[in-house]
């Protein structure tokens, strides 16, 4: 902070005003002045006062959390011989400030909590807390506090403790676990049934059993577990009792996932929660959802932990299938939000069945069975529902969750069977709207995995569906225009149904609540049936030219075009260029019409609509090209080049401010230049030389992108080369302008990533053009600041150029330019080769997530194929330089395990083994 330590008066000042100031902007103001303190020195010293003068609840909890905070990421600052103080401090104020509040207290907690499991001089603190706190009842709150966050913290992603110190604290806590529980024992006998004192043991005791510390047979004999189900049997058991008992037990479950070694435990769990249907029954009695709800929790966890018995052995002991049977009674519950807590388990059972021995499949078919009939009842509408279902809201957002989790477990039924049953409660009773709309909606999740093929009921369902008549409710026109859509391949199979199916879904797309939905099934149509669609080529031009006359969304008009272009693509060639033509002329008309306008502030004048309409359509224009043909839209491309730039470069000129616009602009042009390839050379000196003035004053990321794909397009064309490499050199100036400024790599990740898949592309295309140019140099040393930057598309843009960058001297493909290649690969390492190394090993312990490792593997995998024994002693000098203690005085990493590491990179004999041992190290470090 500048200007020194503040007073406390001020500390106080601000903290009033962070609660009381009824002027937002005075809030704010104390919030970063706050913030500012806790980020300083000084806010060891001022927090520790305020603890001592004890003055309101928000100093304290302002100073709590902060105390917290400084000792999660800050505590690298205080000198070792400070611990001890600071330790007994701490303790101090939480025994004083215990009756305050509770989140006083628990801040204040976790406080001691990360201290414990950094301080590692304090040896055996379980042991000392227990001894010091336990036999004063009045410090017992405080005391369980401490014991339920310091499991908890132990895999706290804010500490970096490293395995090895990870791995000294998980033995400590098994060693004493018994202790801890000996004493959540002990505090039920001497408090009674006092609520809120179970509510913490049950919290610490489920804190413990999801660390896995806690001896499953010293457990299975213990009192507590019998408490935990007393108190989930009995009717009359609180709300938050009732949820912390079932937070427990479910955390006892998961921690005996490995059922087979904590067999004593396992039964008692199993036979404690079979114990419960009647609790479950007896709150459906009572209304009672919260119960139910974490019934259905304990149910579901339970079966969870036993998916893999009772997949091996159905039915006996463990296997016992009345734990499905509890599944189902929830699924029977009235209220969808109790079957979707299972959702998961039957997904995983799903998986489990479809690898193993179809003989079990008949086991488990009469419980899915059940599943789906349920799950089909929970679809359905309220009677009493107006208008089309509704995607966007919880209800609409469960029935995309049953639709996924019918397809994924369908094949145990039999998809043919499924779809016969639900046609026939269609065909042979007489079901009201909403039981016939919820039919729909399955059959149209199961519906593509039904064979195609020779299928007369589908055939018959299709008949009868587009044959409803436009009176029935609009929510079973809507779903039975789902169906059709995804019925397409049953079209392509019987082309005689697709006039019917045509004139059916035309019938939706003229009515506003269903033109969407019928849009995307005719998208659907155009995909799978593009052949058979060739002769309505003439109506979807129709439709494209009066678009905006239905009501429809962005996305299903985009889907339309889509459906359109694919179509186009088979077209006779002859008719291509002009049909391609007409389909861009409207958009082009739209987009010079807005031009000529004034600005105005609305949709009306906002181009992005029309841009995205281009894009979709050059996107899907593919068609079939035999060898030595012209492609059909080089010629009406060239001409739209005459016709469509000039829109696009002012459109681009005048909204170049605008990120948004500018992006669909560069997609358009994307899509644009991608469809026909070499044929817009003509497009490429306008293109670049206008990206390149825009990007010196708005440095908008996606013109790096689009001068990625100029790159791939006309990187091999001898011709280009030069031009291209003036487009990166222009376009680089400005980007290591924004770049270099303070935290400018964090953010700007957008742009790291669009600048190394321009420079990837280059080295992919024509990697002598740009190793032997001046710039070569500067990008490198950017890529190796930006190796740390925790952001997964930009890293691993970063990762890719790199290596592609060292490969490149490696693959000897017989082109002229290998010997010159390697030569330059040579000198560039040879210059940054050591900072290259020490940095990736360094981003790797400090700075990036696991998920990286991966592709920093095959970076160093590269530098080792490259050069060995000049890697060997680069790496060497990387690990001299890690720490090898933690500021708390713990072993970060030994000279073993640098060693075995070292070995263990330079021996690989590929890249995955470097891989493994990076990920085996960095766990040292995290």
């Amino acid at each position: 902070m500048e200007g020194g330590k503040p007073s406390l008066s001020l500390v106080y000042q601000a903290v009033q005003a962070l609660y009381h100031d009824p002027d937002p902007a005075g809030k704010e103001r104390a919030s970063v002045w706050l913030g500012e303190l806790q980020r300083s020195m000084y806010a060891w010293e001022i927090s520790d006062q305020l603890l001592q003068i004890k003055q309101d609840v928000e100093s304290c909890y302002f100073a709590a959390q902060t105390m917290k905070m400084k000792i999660q990421t800050s505590f690298y600052e205080l000198p070792a011989e400070t611990h001890i103080s600071l330790r007994d401090s701490l303790l101090s104020h939480i025994q004083n400030l215990k009756d305050l509040s509770p989140i006083i207290v628990t801040q204040l907690a976790l406080a001691i909590a990360d201290l414990a499991l950094q301080m590692a001089s304090w040896k055996g603190c379980v042991q000392t807390l227990i001894e010091k706190y336990s036999n004063d009842v009045s410090s017992l709150i405080f005391l369980i506090e401490i014991l339920t966050v310091l499991p908890e913290e132990v895999h706290s992603r804010s500490l970096r403790i490293g395995a090895n110190r990870r791995t000294e604290i998980i033995e400590d806590l098994a060693y004493y676990s018994s202790t801890v529980v000996t004493l959540l024992m002990s505090c039920v006998e001497k408090t009674g049934s006092d609520e809120k004192m179970l509510i913490k043991v049950f919290r610490c005791l489920g804190s413990w059993f999801n660390l896995g510390v806690l001896d499953s047979n010293f457990m299975a004999n213990n009192q507590l577990l019998m408490i935990l189900f007393q108190v989930l049997q009995r009717d009359e058991t609180s709300t938050n009792l009732h949820e912390a008992a079932s937070d427990c037990v479910c955390s006892a479950l998961y921690a005996i996932e490995n059922v087979d070694n904590n067999m004593p435990l396992a039964l008692q769990l199993f036979q404690g929660v079979l114990t419960l249907e009647t609790a479950y029954h007896m709150a459906v009695a009572r209304e009672d959802l919260d119960k139910v709800l974490n019934y259905c929790r304990i149910f579901t966890e339970l079966c969870e932990t036993f998916l893999e018995t009772i997949v091996r052995s159905p039915g006996q002991g463990l296997g016992d299938l009345r734990t499905l049977e509890l599944l189902l009674i929830c699924a029977g519950h009235p209220q969808y939000e109790v079957v979707e807590i299972s959702f998961n388990f039957w997904y995983r059972l799903g998986e489990h069945l479809y690898k193993s021995d179809p003989v079990l499949h008949a086991i488990f078919r009469p419980y899915i069975q059940r599943l789906l009939h349920a799950l089909a009842r929970h679809c359905q509408l309220d009677p009493d529902h107006e208008g089309i279902p509704e995607d966007t809201d919880d209800f609409g957002e469960f029935r995309m969750r049953v639709s996924d989790l019918v397809k994924d477990v369908i094949f145990l039924v039999g998809s043919m069977e499924c779809f016969s049953q639900l046609y026939a409660t269609l065909k042979d009773g007489n079901p009201p709207w909403e039981v016939t709309e919820a039919v729909l909606f399955i059959m149209a999740a199961i519906a593509k995995s039904v064979d195609p093929e020779n299928n007369p009921t589908l055939t018959e369902m299709l008949e009868q569906v587009v044959l409803l008549p436009q009176t029935v409710h609009s929510a079973v026109r809507y779903t039975s225009i789902e169906l059709v859509g995804e019925m397409s391949e049953v079209v392509d199979r019987n082309p005689r149904f697709l006039d019917p199916v045509l004139n059916y879904l035309m019938k939706g797309l003229r009515e506003k609540p269903l033109a969407s939905v019928a849009a995307k099934a005719i998208h659907n149509i155009c995909s799978v049936c593009r052949d058979h669609m060739a002769q309505h080529f003439q109506g979807l031009l129709d439709i494209a030219r009066a678009l905006d006359s239905f009501a429809l969304s962005p996305e299903a008009a985009i889907g339309l075009l889509k459906g359109t272009a694919l179509v186009l693509a088979r077209l006779p060639l002859e008719k291509i260029a002009e049909s391609l033509s007409d389909l861009c002329a409207v958009q082009v008309v739209a987009l010079k019409k807005l031009l000529s306008q004034e600005p105005r502030n609305g949709k009306s004048s906002d181009p992005t609509v029309w841009l995205d309409r281009l894009a979709v359509i050059f996107r899907h224009t593919n068609p079939i090209v035999e060898n030595g043909q012209t492609h059909p839209c080089q010629k009406v491309i060239q001409e739209t080049v005459v016709q469509i730039w000039p829109v696009l470069s002012e459109t681009l000129n005048k909204h170049q401010a605008d990120n948004r616009i500018v992006e669909r602009c560069c997609r358009c042009l994307r899509f644009a230049v991608r469809c026909v390839g070499k044929g817009s050379a003509a497009l490429l000196q306008p293109l670049v030389t206008q990206m390149v003035n825009v990007y010196q004053i708005y440095p908008h990321s996606c013109f790096l992108y689009l001068g990625s794909i100029l790159v791939d397009e006309y990187g091999m064309e001898e011709g280009c080369r030069q031009g291209l490499l003036d487009m990166l050199q222009a376009l680089c100036m400005p980007t290591f302008q924004l770049l270099e400024q303070p935290s400018g790599l964090r953010n700007h990740p957008d742009t790291v990533d669009d600048l190394f898949r321009l420079a990837t592309r280059f080295i992919q295309r024509s990697p002598v053009t740009l190793l032997g140019s001046q710039i070569i140099i500067h990008i490198i040393q950017c890529a190796i600041a930006a190796t740390t930057l925790d952001h997964r598309d930009a890293n691993c843009s970063v990762m890719k150029f790199v290596r592609d960058l060292i490969h490149t001297g490696l693959t000897n493909d017989h082109e002229d330019d290998f010997e010159l290649r390697k030569q330059l690969i040579q000198q560039a390492m040879n210059q940054h080769g050591q900072q290259l190394v020490s940095q990736l090993i360094h981003a790797c312990c400090f700075c990036l997530p696991p998920y990286t490792l991966p592709d920093v593997a095959e970076v160093i995998w590269e530098i080792m194929l490259f050069d060995r024994p000049t890697f060997c002693r680069w790496l060497e000098s990387a690990l001299k330089g890690l720490p090898k203690e933690t500021s708390g005085g713990a072993v970060t990493v030994t000279h073993k395990q640098l060693t075995d590491f070292h070995k263990q990179v330079t021996s690989a004999e590929e890249c995955k083994q470097v891989c493994w041992a990076l990920r085996e190290f960095t766990r040292l470090f995290r």
